[in-house]
């Protein structure tokens, strides 16, 4: 059982959102309020949170 969950813990960190693209989520959401944007923005990741930090 605890080789299971190693192996699913294992699998979720690889395929799981990165850092870039939750933190470009919430900073989209917390400016627009909108979950489309959010998700639109988590798609580019890295790329909103450079252009949020030099446009803002």
């Amino acid at each position: 059982m605890a080789r299971e969950n190693r192996h699913v813990v294992k699998e979720t960190a690889k395929t799981g959102i990165t850092f870039g693209s939750a933190l470009a989520m919430v900073i989209s959401y917390v400016n627009w309020h909108s979950v489309g944007w959010a998700i639109v923005h988590g798609i580019f990741s890295w790329v909103y949170v450079i252009y949020y930090i030099i446009r803002y």
